[in-house]
């Protein structure tokens, strides 16, 4: 006989917004913390300065160089990368903690932080997030007040080039400008999918 179906145990999972700059990952997680989605949100650790609009705990762990070079040497990060001149990490114990209470987990990464955890988690499900063409990407970008110009050209030429990268992600979202709600709704969608599939993803970390 096969399994009970009703005794199944929900498994977490382990989600990753991804995608270019200019499409909107921190506006869709945090419309998705608006309408309380059910998931433990990562919070990503940077020693970049923080924007004026961004606290603390919240939006980011923001450290100091040399407390995120110990955070490295402790092991203490999932995984890290250099972004534009800049450290991100995703701390190890966020992802274990919820797992351990049964919370799903969602974090926002970057695409090259996104390769990175397919390959230490193969059973995440990654979700790439694009605007709604190519030009409103490139315009969100453009219209950034916090970056130089020459910044902001180095941003959208890599952004091209992370575009070509959808075929490493299992699900692309719309994130149409104006319509944020639109691509949140995807993705709770592709969630709840997920979660009633028969043979359901474990990531082990």
């Amino acid at each position: 006989m096969g399994a009970d179906p009703y005794a199944r145990r929900q498994i977490p999972l382990l989600i990753v917004i991804s995608g270019p700059s200019g499409v909107g990952k921190d506006t869709v997680v945090r419309r998705l913390k608006e309408r309380e989605a059910p998931f433990h949100f990562v919070v990503t650790a940077t020693d970049r300065p923080p924007r004026a609009d961004e606290i603390h705990g919240l939006d980011y762990v923001f450290v100091s160089t040399a407390e995120f070079a110990q955070m490295v040497e402790e092991d203490e990060l999932l995984e890290y990368a250099s972004v534009y001149g800049d450290y991100k990490g995703v701390p190890k114990s966020q992802v274990r903690d919820a797992f351990a209470s049964g919370q799903d987990v969602m974090m926002r990464l970057d695409v090259q932080g996104a390769a990175t955890i397919r390959q230490l988690a193969p059973e995440a499900v990654l979700i790439f997030l694009i605007a709604g063409s190519e030009e409103e990407m490139v315009q969100r970008l453009r219209e950034r007040q916090t970056d130089t110009q020459d910044a902001i050209a180095m941003r959208v030429a890599t952004a091209r080039q992370e575009l070509k990268r959808i075929g490493e992600f299992d699900y692309c979202v719309v994130n149409p400008q104006g319509n944020v709600d639109a691509a949140v709704d995807r993705v709770l969608a592709i969630i709840a999918a997920e979660h009633s599939r028969v043979e359901q993803r474990r990531v082990e970390l």
